[in-house]
């Protein structure tokens, strides 16, 4: 089984390129994170048309989330206690239970918005320890984290910046000691296969990157092989992440 995760930053606007990239890459399972879209007006008809069935959670702003299944999609939930915003939605996938998350971004220090990040966090722990860690599930999406120094282009670069706090990488730490694992992609260009670019500045060109975009798994499921599609992040009408791609032996 292929699955990936993409932070699409708009499907209305990156549908030129999911389309093509999903008929090349030939995902089972996708999860999509930053839609800005609402339910209704989510491109249902055309993913069909590949062959995929798809739940959506958004409300036509600047989250949204989906996941893409060709191999079933089951016991579709978007609910996360205390926090309405459309930022998670797991569904079964087969033999595999699938959540795609859109971490708050944080903002800055001291912001409300980081206190709701890191709350966020913990409110995902707590409905993961409802479910088994020997079952086979992954946690795919952008957490808006970067969990180890090497993560980021440059740590210097983020004094005093979200992103890189002992506090948001214990909330992905946290995650891990229920019982997943870190699925880190095969080294690309650089040491360091990043999954986010920013637009300005030749970012991308001089791969000065960030690593915030992840699939955790538990055990159960088998890794075969995972990276990082650069070339998805190339070129015109690009997201500014690119996919993280895992093959698993399910």
């Amino acid at each position: 089984m292929r699955i990936a995760t993409w932070n699409v930053n708009s499907i209305g606007a990156r549908l030129p390129r999911l389309l093509p990239w999903l008929e090349e890459v030939a995902p089972d399972v996708v999860a999509l994170q930053e839609t800005k879209c609402a339910d209704a007006a989510f491109p249902y008809m055309p993913l069909q048309a590949l062959g995929y069935d798809a739940a959506h959670s958004g409300d036509g702003r600047w989250n949204g989330v989906a996941i893409l299944s060709k191999v079933g999609l089951e016991d579709v939930s978007n609910v996360l206690d205390g926090h309405p915003e459309p930022r998670l939605v797991s569904a079964q996938c087969g033999p595999l239970r699938v959540y795609s998350c859109y971490v708050p971004n944080g903002r800055a220090l001291g912001d409300p918005h980081y206190d709701y990040k890191l709350a966020w966090c913990e409110a995902l722990r707590q409905q993961l320890a409802a479910r088994d860690p020997a079952d086979p599930l992954v946690v795919m999406g952008d957490l808006n984290v970067a969990l180890h120094d090497r993560d980021v282009w440059d740590i210097g670069a983020f004094a005093d910046s979200t992103h890189v706090t002992p506090a948001e990488r214990a909330a992905v730490q946290a995650l891990l000691d229920w019982g997943l694992v870190d699925v880190e992609a095969r080294p690309g260009k650089g040491d360091v296969p990043f999954t986010y670019w920013d637009y300005r500045a030749g970012m991308m060109h001089k791969n000065l990157g960030m690593r915030i975009d992840y699939v955790l798994a538990t055990r159960a499921v088998p890794v075969q092989d995972a990276w990082v599609d650069r070339e998805a992040r190339k070129g015109k009408g690009a997201s500014d992440h690119a996919p993280l791609v895992v093959d698993v032996d399910l």
